[in-house]
């Protein structure tokens, strides 16, 4: 006789859809069924494999200021085994349950990533700018590779920039450009920010709404920036992972999966299916029945192009809400007033080019292979936003056994679905990518000796178009007391994967304890620390 008295239907098997599942199987007698679109777990944190070389999309630092979620990981995949220096690696982060498992780790019992692959890896964090063709820590720092690169006077126009900032203020924030100016000055905005943030939406960022910065940038700011690294000169390096009081942006280590993030995750689908959810792949939901209070069930195109409907007592969507809205209307007539916020919400759109090239004709001082996990490229004259050097998020990402030595670089492009770049047949992409690199003296496309293209859509919802409004489709939606909205696009949300993790278990939280409102599910990610209790 089975356990399960009720069922949940899950839309989208990424970390949000994923850790609903499991949380349910966890703490309920609710069998989650799960629809996936596509045939990829994981979602925007999906690994792809191209001939055993492992592109992580978008780059995933598994770092979390929720003690909660960095158990949560923990679980999944055990910490790689550590030298005896290195004891006390995760430190604070992880709750005292953790701790003996700790000791042990340290002195040899954790998995060693040489001989298996279910591990997580401890990687240091080295992001940095690349402008005028230089690169510049990010953070910027006030060091002497800062002066040099942007010379004396530069600075003293940012310095004074600064200082008339913070004199004068903006006193009412009404877009990013204004959020940016009065944490950093306008001058170093223009020099470090506004670039890559434009690439990034394809609109000013005078037409972006200051709320993205302050989920994304938070407490980050000059003094911020400064008082971390007077804190990080002062302090003993105890490679600690317990960094809950450092901005999100300036953390030095984190965790890392061996295979990149969607091991994470395929390892939780195979768990979740293990203990009695169901999993259906390539089903995208085509429509969502409802009667006014209460969503009933959704209809599936399943793999062979048939219509299934399937019924559910509670309801999980991941998928984008401009798309849910309009798969409600099939059901019953929406208000007016809610089509039209849900038709004009705005996406971003991503396009990464794999390149595996036999060297960069850039390197270190030490002449060792740039260290990055990646490079954010503030310069006008080229459309990639970002590069990332999987070698450095995991050396496993690479295909050593074919590729020994390569360089496995990631390029990033931001767009609109349906534009000329997004449209570009594959062969040119990789072309135009390769020319790039060499436009801004990384490599040289001669260099390149395999590639491919990924395109993500609706990578990034936008905080501009009919966004200000949201909270009217928010308002209706919460009338559907057994539907709950959570992740990144579920929310139009620019959350952070631990971010989307939290939703789902305070979703799940919800239901368990009969709590019929979803304040408590939007308050995550609008405070600093996720509304952790100390």
């Amino acid at each position: 006789m089975s356990r399960f008295k009720r069922k949940a239907l899950i839309i989208g098997a990424g970390p949000a859809g994923l850790t609903a599942a499991y949380e349910l199987l966890q703490k309920t007698d609710i069998q989650p069924i799960i629809f996936e679109a596509s045939s990829a777990i994981g979602g925007l944190s999906q690994t792809v494999n191209y001939k055993g070389n492992r592109m992580d999309i978008g780059g995933h630092r598994f770092f979390s200021k929720s003690d909660r979620v960095m158990n949560w990981w923990l679980r999944m995949l055990p910490l790689q085994r550590l030298d005896s220096q290195e004891e006390g690696i995760i430190g604070g982060a992880v709750p005292i349950t953790y701790r003996n498992s700790t000791r042990d780790i340290a002195a040899g019992a954790g998995p060693d990533p040489d001989t298996t692959d279910r591990v997580m890896l401890i990687r240091r964090r080295l992001s940095r700018i690349l402008y005028l063709r230089k690169l510049f820590d990010y953070p910027i720092r006030l060091s002497q590779n800062t002066i040099q690169n942007l010379g004396l006077a530069r600075m003293v126009k940012i310095g004074l920039s600064y200082v008339q900032t913070r004199l004068f203020p903006i006193k009412d924030e009404q877009s990013l450009e204004d959020f940016y100016i009065n944490r950093f000055g306008r001058e170093l905005y223009l020099t470090f920010f506004k670039s890559y943030t434009e690439k990034v939406w394809g609109v000013s960022t005078q037409q972006i709404k200051p709320d993205w910065g302050a989920q994304r940038v938070k407490g980050l700011s000059i003094s911020a920036a400064i008082t971390h690294a007077v804190r990080t000169r002062l302090r003993r390096d105890d490679g600690s992972l317990a960094q809950k009081d450092t901005e999100t942006s300036l953390i030095e280590r984190f965790m890392y999966p061996k295979l990149g993030p969607g091991q994470l995750w395929e390892s939780v689908a195979e768990q979740v299916q293990q203990q009695g959810a169901l999993m259906h792949f390539d089903a995208p939901v085509v429509g969502v029945q409802h009667d006014g209070s209460r969503v009933i069930g959704l209809q599936v195109r399943n793999s062979t192009g048939q219509i299934e409907t399937h019924t559910g007592d509670v309801i999980f969507s991941t998928m984008p809400v401009k798309e849910l809205i309009q798969q409600m209307h099939h059901s019953a007539p929406l208000p007016d007033e809610v089509r039209q916020v849900a038709a004009g919400l705005v996406y971003r759109d991503f396009i990464t080019v794999g390149l595996l090239l036999t060297k960069l004709t850039r390197t270190e001082r030490d002449g060792h292979m740039l260290r990055d996990n990646w490079i954010y490229i503030q310069e006008p004259d080229v459309k990639v936003g970002r590069i990332q050097i999987f070698n450095n998020w995991s050396p496993y990402l690479v295909n050593g056994a074919t590729n020994p030595d390569k360089i496995w670089l990631g390029l990033e492009y931001f767009c609109n679905e349906g534009d000329d770049l997004w449209r570009l047949p594959d062969a040119e992409m990789v072309q135009f990518a390769a020319r790039e690199l060499e436009q801004i003296k990384l490599a040289l496309a001669a260099d390149v000796i395999d590639a491919t293209v990924i395109r993500m859509p609706k990578t990034y919802p936008g905080y501009f178009g009919s966004y200000e409004r949201f909270s009217v489709i928010q308002d209706y939606l919460e009338r559907f007391e057994n539907l709950f909205l959570i992740g990144r696009n579920g929310m139009h949300r620019y959350n952070n994967q631990d971010h989307s993790m939290l939703t789902a278990m305070t979703a799940v939280e919800n239901i368990v304890n009969g709590v019929r409102g979803k304040a408590n599910i939007w308050a995550v990610n609008v405070e600093q620390d996720y509304h952790e209790e100390k």
